[in-house]
């Protein structure tokens, strides 16, 4: 099947299983999936989701945060693991958002990427739901399993498979179609014992016709 039908129809197969595909983790405010998207790294969403009520309801707004106690954060997200780095990385990129961005997150990816602990994922996922900017590809470990599978890219590195995917994405689509892979690699491609006797991409997979 020639490259483009292929994804127009693994497009609208995904559509038509997850028609409103949304970020799981929970906020309010611009800054605070920022802040949920660095928690969330090497931990569940469900559990961002835990613990993000208390952090916000303990320091209520930017500035707050910016302020904040370092070591009273690392109480707060302490069972997202790795709780030192992202505790200090959150009130510092806090900061920077104050002091560089007039309070608000960034909109491209170089401005992003200077925030502490804001790396391409995180951005593309900013970029994405905050700004619905075109050709924002976000790599969770989801897209990748599932990309590699279905042969739209090739490898595990993030950003290899970025440029793959960005390559033959409609970038209008492209942040639509990451979330619908989460949500697909949750419910039915998992890493192990993938559920593919009910599974819509089937057809295209490799993993099921080798």
């Amino acid at each position: 099947m020639e490259q483009n039908t292929k994804v127009t129809a693994i497009l609208e197969a995904l559509k038509g299983d997850y028609p409103e595909p949304r970020c799981a983790l929970e906020y309010q405010k611009d800054y605070e999936l920022m802040v949920a998207v660095r928690l969330s790294a090497q931990c569940t969403d469900a559990r961002v989701n835990e613990v993000t009520p208390a952090l916000f309801a303990a320091y209520p707004s930017l500035e707050a945060l910016a302020e904040a106690d370092i070591s009273h954060v690392e109480e707060l997200v302490h069972s997202c693991g790795f709780y030192k780095n992202k505790a200090r990385e959150i009130v510092l990129a806090c900061r920077m958002l104050l002091t560089d961005y007039g309070g608000k997150v960034p909109s491209t990816m170089e401005e992003l990427l200077k925030l502490p602990g804001v790396g391409r994922k995180t951005a593309n996922l900013l970029l994405g739901d905050l700004y619905g900017a075109p050709g924002a590809v976000v790599c969770a470990t989801h897209c990748i399993r599932i990309s590699n599978r279905l042969g739209l890219a090739k490898g595990k590195e993030p950003e290899k498979v970025e440029r793959q995917l960005r390559a033959v994405l409609p970038p209008e689509e492209s942040s639509d179609f990451c979330h619908r892979l989460v949500l697909h690699g949750r419910a039915v491609c998992t890493a192990r014992n993938p559920k593919c006797a009910v599974c819509s991409l089937a057809r295209w997979c490799t993993y099921v016709n080798g």
